[in-house]
């Protein structure tokens, strides 16, 4: 028979729990790690689409505004785009009043410090997009057969076509990315024809 006075007693030794500890902190470990990957994956993916979104959106404006270049219902002789190699200016007689003085009948667009504005003619700037690196804004100028750049303001009543390019970057550097010092970049590029311009 059995001594009914001992009694077993149930635990841990110290062994079992610095064991049971380690393999916990192991296990920790991995899941943080795990989480810190993703959320940094997950942080670049978000600055990306941001900068894909804001180029799409900006391009998209400015196209539709050019194709309204050149808008004269009186036959005024507007120029609808008028020569410049630092800015693209569009023109439009949009009230029919036979000027471009009203609001957004001149609109320009300029690369300012990093940022695309948007400029009505008779108001303030507006930013468009940001994180555009210097001379990354750019517009070539073509008359209508689509080979021959107009290249001297002598010549911007031939302007018939514009050829548009945006290149923007993340706002934030990732350090795992080795080119352009971290920053991902993204060109977009659109060839406009103004139907009021004409061929």
């Amino acid at each position: 028979m059995q001594n009914s006075t001992e009694k077993w007693e149930g635990g841990f030794t110290l062994v079992e729990l610095l064991i049971a500890m380690a393999l916990a902190l192991v296990v920790i470990t991995s899941l943080s790690s795990a989480f810190i990957s993703q959320r940094k994956t997950y942080g670049v993916q978000e600055q990306i689409c941001e900068m894909m979104q804001g180029t799409r959106a900006t391009m998209d404006i400015i196209s539709r505004e050019v194709k309204m270049a050149g808008y004269d219902p009186t036959g005024a002789g507007i120029v609808g785009i008028p020569y410049s190699a630092t800015q693209l200016e569009i023109r439009a007689d949009l009230n029919g009043d036979g000027d471009t003085a009203d609001p957004n009948e001149t609109i320009i667009y300029t690369e300012n410090g990093g940022k695309i504005e948007r400029q009505d003619g008779v108001g303030t700037p507006v930013t468009l997009a940001e994180n555009i690196p210097s001379g990354t804004f750019g517009f070539t100028y073509w008359e209508g057969d689509g080979a021959t750049e107009v290249e001297l303001p002598a010549n911007e009543g031939n302007i018939r076509q514009v050829d548009i390019t945006i290149t923007a970057r993340t706002s934030k550097p990732d350090p795992g990315y080795g080119l352009n010092s971290g920053y991902r970049n993204y060109t977009l590029s659109s060839y406009v024809t103004p139907r009021n311009l004409g061929l």
